[in-house]
């Protein structure tokens, strides 16, 4: 009669034991030594990355309005995405005691946002768009390739670039991917001139010229604070063109 009790309190202290391994590995050893807190989820969690992961979430509902076919507002998320995107270095630098694996987490994580913010999206939107022909696959692989490439290159030369000086970049090397955020609505502004059709094709052969821009081998300047903000007066002029055309494609 004894054999039960004794058997469930043996496994009961191995359960505490694995559950207060499993604690202790919860921690992240820098950060609990510096603050002694606890982290049960991988990944930095503070405000340095929130426009990042709002350009992310922008991008998916951006999406939801494409495949309804609702395309002012599908362009307005993708300027949404660069408007986040313009001010999320700023945000970052703003924290002075980031970590190094702090600083090195922020750029792995807003690549691999722009990749879907202004990589794969301009492309899901052309293809809501009714443009799912083999011809037009293989623009969307060319346009959604040189992303890619151009964000990994960029990624392995600004390591590079930031451990030889702290001097401000000047230049960019090929046309960077936000650039779509702005590209991409402007084009669609041309329904003021244009019918519908013809400014979905322009739309399809833009993606090709941008896609083949992210990896030639050409100088971009970098705007500035004052070079930003008129970038986002221009996009404001370009959303206000697309409410008052009030386009929708079907």
């Amino acid at each position: 009669m004894s054999y039960l009790p004794v058997t469930a309190s043996f496994y009961l202290q191995k359960e505490v034991k694995y559950l207060s391994f499993n604690m202790h590995s919860c921690y992240n050893e820098p950060d609990y030594k510096k603050e002694g807190k606890v982290n049960c989820m991988i990944g930095y969690y503070n405000y340095t990355v929130i426009l990042t992961y709002c350009s992310l979430i922008s991008a998916i509902v951006g999406t939801h309005f494409a495949f309804e076919h609702n395309y002012v507002l599908a362009l307005f998320c993708l300027m949404l995405c660069g408007f986040f995107d313009s001010f999320d270095g700023i945000v970052a630098r703003s924290k002075k005691d980031r970590t190094e694996e702090e600083k090195k987490f922020g750029i792995q994580i807003d690549s691999l946002v722009d990749l879907i913010s202004f990589g794969v999206y301009p492309a899901i939107i052309a293809y809501s768009m009714g443009f799912n022909s083999f011809p037009c696959l293989i623009i969307f692989i060319i346009y959604i390739l040189g992303a890619v490439i151009r964000l990994g290159y960029f990624n392995v030369m600004e390591d590079m670039r930031q451990q030889q000086t702290t001097e401000k970049r000047k230049y960019y090397q090929g046309l960077p991917v936000t650039s779509s955020s702005l590209i991409f609505p402007m084009i669609y502004c041309l329904t003021v001139w244009l019918k519908v059709p013809q400014v979905q094709f322009v739309y399809l052969i833009g993606l090709l010229v941008v896609g083949i821009l992210f990896v030639a081998n050409i100088k971009v300047i970098k705007p500035d604070f004052k070079g930003v903000l008129g970038l986002i007066g221009f996009g404001i002029i370009l959303l206000i063109i697309l409410i008052i055309k009030g386009v929708v494609l079907i």
